[in-house]
């Protein structure tokens, strides 16, 4: 059988990936900037995994909304029209999605190995499920149970609601990056930038110094103790994260369980586990009895994005 052709696409790489019996096969990473746009890399990764052949489905998840035909990747200069990669790919049919509408429909493929709890009991069965997770943004997505057993993503742009405090610190961090820069997003805080938006808003804040400029130092720093205000942005980053999830689980109602994903959380499982993170996911008065017993989980999966895309093209 000819295989199924998936992709991650995100700003500086663009992963492929064959699907055979379900399963994605001869995964490899391109970087975007070296190609035109999405069909160039396609065909260049086929020609040397999949010479005899061509698949005649497709799925591809971009980092960037799905609006119609013409899709423009949000942080990286590929511009194209799904139609026209379809056929210089020769495939049938080419899905598009969301890269957080792909994440969550790896959620009814995941095992007990692809994630870690971090509160709660079992899933309602047949009930909504919350998916999010910060990065480059901030994801987030829903999946809604259908009558025939299956499930439908939400494609949302979740994110950038207005992210609200929750204690007098918290307010006045986001009151300085409010006149810093306006809106003040869930994502603007809860985010790789979001990191360093902390930490610069809590050096402001305090009086103390802001010399860590990038993610990596924010977290690395907070996570060893070096920096005592990278260790309160990560803290805060954590909490902030627990507010916005709690949010999620009740606007969409998901009993069904809370799935957090994204590039910055599997790299502090630990960390996370042992933060304000799930308290704040109750701190939500009355409703705190009703958040208790949702399960809360960090998928570890290292694709989850594939295992998604690979049902699309089953």
């Amino acid at each position: 059988m000819i295989p199924g052709l998936i992709a991650d696409i995100g700003g500086t790489n663009a992963r492929f990936a064959l699907v055979r019996d379900g399963v994605p096969t001869g995964v490899e990473t391109l970087p975007t900037a070296a190609f035109a746009g999405p069909a160039e890399a396609a065909l260049d990764y086929l020609a040397r995994v999949c010479p005899t052949g061509r698949p005649v489905r497709a799925a591809f998840a971009v980092a960037c909304p799905v609006l119609g035909d013409a899709v423009a990747l949000t942080n990286s200069h590929w511009r194209f029209g799904i139609d026209a990669v379809r056929q210089s790919l020769g495939v049938e049919r080419l899905e598009v999605v969301n890269d957080f509408q792909a994440v969550a429909l790896s959620v009814p493929h995941l095992t007990p190995a692809d994630w870690m709890a971090l509160g709660g009991g079992e899933p309602v069965a047949g009930s909504p499920i919350a998916v999010l997770g910060p990065g480059t943004g901030l994801g987030v997505s829903a999946l809604i149970p259908q009558p025939d057993g299956g499930w439908s993503a939400l494609a949302t742009e979740g994110g950038h609601r207005t992210m609200a405090p929750a204690d007098e610190m918290e307010s006045r961090v986001l009151d300085w990056l409010r006149a810093q820069g306006g809106h003040v997003s869930a994502e603007r805080v809860l985010s790789g930038a979001g990191l360093v938006h902390l930490h610069a808003a809590l050096a402001a804040v305090t009086g103390e110094d802001r010399g860590c400029a990038t993610p990596d130092q924010v977290s690395s720093q907070g996570l060893s103790g070096a920096c005592p205000v990278c260790q309160q942005a990560l803290a805060m980053f954590f909490a902030m994260l627990g507010t916005v999830a709690g949010d999620l689980a009740l606007t969409y109602g998901a009993t069904g369980g809370v799935y957090l994903a994204g590039g910055i959380l599997p790299r502090m499982p630990q960390a996370l586990a042992q933060s304000a993170f799930h308290a704040r996911f109750l701190e939500k008065g009355r409703f705190c009895k009703y958040l208790a017993p949702i399960p809360v989980r960090l998928i570890t999966h290292p694709q989850p994005a594939f295992a998604g895309l690979a049902g699309l093209v089953g």
